[in-house]
């Protein structure tokens, strides 16, 4: 236990909460557009739940480093460029995010909003199964990094816990300003669109 008395342990603590923090930005924003699809008294215990289930998620993925190490390995090769298991999950990621930002984008144009809010309101756990799935994808990388970063997965954990409190009292906050706001949540899902186009091109 000698390096929690350690000056590099909690510069480390503080660094990575930061770089989780950061990094769950996009997070909060595509919770809260999903969320936001909830009826109006389901919509905070879904962003709850949501990011509570994302830091389940992330803490199984630091405790997996076996699994993640294998993950960078490649498995195959396509016209000169190595694929690896990271590299297929962040490419579903990918599709999956640009082409669910694309049909949001599509919902909002169209004005057909309103019927389309019913159809998902009706699966709180639709919800949350495409929140999990994604962080899975926005997680990886941070994850693999904070790895790089620490030796100790104890600071890993509570990095992850840190930024998931702050997120889950950021959260409600963040939904609002961007539900209330028609045109800022175009940009925002125009900014999920972005994600998904690089983590397929990456």
């Amino acid at each position: 236990m000698e390096w929690l008395s350690s000056p590099e342990t909690w510069i480390a603590l503080l660094t990575l909460t930061a770089l989780e923090i950061v990094l769950g930005i996009d997070n909060i924003i595509f919770i809260s557009i999903i969320a936001g699809k909830l009826p109006a008294n389901q919509q905070n215990r879904g962003r709850q739940v949501g990011l509570m289930m994302a830091m389940i998620t992330r803490i199984l993925l630091l405790f997996s480093l076996a699994w993640l190490a294998r993950l960078t390995a490649p498995l195959f090769t396509v016209f000169s460029h190595e694929i690896s298991g990271r590299d297929l999950i962040l490419i579903a990621g990918g599709l999956f995010l640009l082409g669910k930002s694309t049909f949001e984008i599509h919902e909002r144009l169209e004005g057909e909003e309103g019927h389309a809010s019913q159809k998902v309101a009706a699966s709180f756990s639709g919800v949350i199964i495409q929140i999990m799935l994604l962080d899975i994808v926005f997680s990886l990388d941070s994850v693999i990094t904070a790895i790089g970063m620490v030796n100790e997965i104890a600071i890993m954990v509570a990095a992850v816990m840190i930024a998931v409190g702050i997120m889950l009292f950021a959260s409600g906050p963040i939904s609002s300003f961007v539900n209330d706001r028609p045109t800022l949540k175009i940009l925002a899902l125009s900014f999920l669109l972005l994600i998904g186009f690089s983590l397929v091109a990456d």
